[in-house]
């Protein structure tokens, strides 16, 4: 009787933690519009960085208004070529050169669908997110079992993705206030 009710309270529980992160918004959500607000307001598709917490590592965004902000952080096994593009302000080429070349085992992408911040999961007729690191994308579709995850595991990654996503983000926002 005892495992009986310890095995419906545990399911209870799983069933419960995730609807209560898809009730809240993400970290990332309001990071997220704000920058895509800021980029409008510019009239810019695009902001790029360097990391000021890592040296050698370098941040950039490419902004789709309204339909989808793809965001990347990786090292460059050339940084003063990136360093020159940044003076310059020519972020969508930092973007670019980050997204081809960047070290394999230092990139972080993000794809956020909506440009709304990471959703733990696809909401109707719409796209998901996705996140990858260290060359493992995981996409926040819901279905953490076609993805060879735990429940536990998937909500896990989440959670770090949003958290990563946020620190990009602001450091973003930072760049574009300062050029601003």
């Amino acid at each position: 009787m005892k495992t009986v009710a310890k095995r419906c309270l545990v399911g209870v529980f799983a069933l419960a933690f995730p609807v209560a992160v898809l009730g809240q918004e993400s970290k990332s959500a309001p990071l997220a519009k704000e920058l895509a607000a800021a980029l409008d307001a510019a009239k810019l598709d695009s902001i790029a960085a360097n990391d000021p917490s890592s040296p050698g590592v370098y941040l950039g965004a490419l902004y789709f208004r309204g339909v989808q902000l793809l965001v990347i952080s990786a090292k460059y096994p050339a940084p003063t070529l990136l360093d020159a593009r940044l003076k310059k302000k020519e972020y969508r080429d930092v973007y670019i050169e980050l997204n081809g070349a960047a070290m394999p085992n230092s990139k972080v992408f993000v794809e956020d669908s909506g440009v709304d911040g990471l959703k733990v999961r696809r909401e109707e007729n719409r796209p998901f997110d996705s996140f990858e690191t260290t060359g493992k994308r995981t996409a926040f579709d819901g279905d953490w079992r076609k993805q060879k995850l735990s429940e536990e595991d998937y909500m896990k990654t989440f959670s770090d993705a949003d958290e990563n996503y946020s620190q990009i983000l602001t450091m973003l926002l930072a760049q574009l206030k300062k050029t601003s």
